[in-house]
């Protein structure tokens, strides 16, 4: 490291660890995780009142959508509030879409390391608001991830 002036600072390193927080996740062994402090605010916000509320409120779900299926699909009538000129009314749609994504981040699974070893299988869709993409592949089991 020295040889390429590059430097560990000894209070920012972690030593034998079961998983490391970083950027907003946690890596480890078995894969990688959505950090339960940031999952936990989301869960605990309480209900927007304005646009600014629910943009600071999307902004946070947004960092952690990778843990979400259907996120943009779920997030629709939230996002639609925040159109330039949109109407703010809160409304059961809203609300059911702010429950559906604080549920699906509360129950995010770990996404798994890619296996060099395996074949990669790349799955698309779309709607007419949305695209997603997934890189995929079958593990030991037999399961796709």
């Amino acid at each position: 490291m020295r040889e390429n002036r590059l430097y560990a600072n000894i209070n920012k390193c972690i030593f034998g660890a079961e998983e490391i927080p970083f950027s907003g996740s946690f890596l480890g062994k078995d894969g990688v995780r959505a950090d339960p402090e940031k999952v936990c605010a989301i869960a605990q916000w309480p209900v927007p009142v304005s646009q600014k509320d629910l943009r600071k409120w999307l902004g946070l779900a947004n960092y952690l959508h990778k843990y979400s299926a259907n996120y943009a699909e779920m997030a629709r009538p939230l996002t639609n509030l925040l159109k330039k000129d949109a109407v703010w009314s809160w409304t059961s749609e809203a609300q059911q879409a702010f429950e559906a994504i604080k549920s699906s981040l509360q129950s995010a699974p770990i996404l798994s390391l890619p296996d060099e070893e395996r074949p990669f299988s790349v799955v698309c869709d779309a709607s007419d608001f949305a695209i997603v993409c997934a890189l995929l592949q079958v593990d030991a089991e037999g399961r796709e991830r």
